[in-house]
């Protein structure tokens, strides 16, 4: 596998595909620079570094879908993917700690409050989850190129064993927008001042954006898990990857955008005093 085009053999073909979406991706990595700036919070600041890493994936997908030679660099396409799995990363873990921290703005019980074993509420557990699965898409990806069949063999079964642990998180993730979500009020981040509409809306547009990573990893797990060559094929195919994956993991951080959704620092540190407080009466 020396000499193989790996952008062909992957199913990388749509240079301008790639292109718009790393030109999508340009203004909304600015837009959550400003944001972070504005309000440095954990989401705005790791959003920012999530657009950063698309935009470089999707530049270095354009550029292997345009160049024989740069399709056959394996470098370049594990730089893709590490990028790629990296940047799932940080758009999960966005989600999971939002709706924590909404919960505790909402006068739910905070993380801290929890079992760290309570998978709805640790974020320690949840982040050792997810870096796991990153790690292991990461030797996955690295070993594929291996002449012997063993390794690849290996390879295929940490890649898949990575899928898994990612849909089982997303699915996590999903449910504890749910319980969170339906167990607290909405509330406003400040008092005497107009509820924005991420606020007044802020439960149902996190369950959109839990759909919509739902949406992507569903795909990715059944294309990987799925016994039947035609089916693990349709992983590599661009007109299915592209709206299922690609498109909905935009939409997703394109919503976390809605003025009002992400609350600020300074809100959320009140409410963990008020918190605090309430545990020491």
């Amino acid at each position: 596998m020396g000499s193989i085009d790996y952008a062909a053999y992957f199913g990388i073909h749509s240079t301008g595909a790639a292109i718009l979406f790393a030109v999508l991706y340009a203004p909304l990595g600015l837009w959550y620079v400003r944001q972070s700036i504005r309000n440095s919070t954990y989401v705005y600041i790791i959003l920012t570094l999530f657009c950063a890493m698309r935009e470089a994936a999707y530049i270095m997908r354009a550029i292997m879908a345009h160049s024989t030679g740069a399709g056959s660099n394996l470098g370049l396409y594990i730089a893709d993917q590490v990028l790629l799995g990296i940047g799932f990363f940080a758009l999960l873990y966005s989600a999971y700690t939002l709706v924590l921290d909404r919960d505790t703005i909402a006068g739910g019980q905070g993380p801290a409050r929890e079992s760290i074993f309570n998978p709805l509420r640790s974020p320690m557990l949840f982040r050792l989850a997810l870096t796991v699965g990153v790690a292991l898409g990461i030797a996955a990806t690295d070993t594929i190129n291996s002449s012997n069949p063993k390794t690849v063999a290996t390879a295929m079964k940490l890649r898949k064993a990575s899928t898994i642990i990612f849909f089982i998180l997303t699915v996590i993730q999903a449910a504890q927008t749910i319980v969170v979500g339906f167990a607290t009020r909405p509330t406003s981040y400040g008092s005497g001042t107009p509820r924005k509409f991420g606020d007044k809306h802020g439960h149902f547009l996190l369950l959109l954006i839990s759909l919509l990573i739902l949406i992507r990893e569903t795909f990715l797990f059944v294309t990987t898990v799925s016994s039947s060559k035609s089916i693990q094929a349709q992983q590599d195919n661009e007109k299915l990857w592209y709206p299922l994956v690609a498109m909905t993991e935009f939409i997703a951080v394109a919503i976390y955008s809605v003025s009002g959704l992400v609350p600020s620092r300074k809100t959320i540190k009140e409410a963990v005093r008020e918190e605090e407080k309430g545990e020491s009466l």
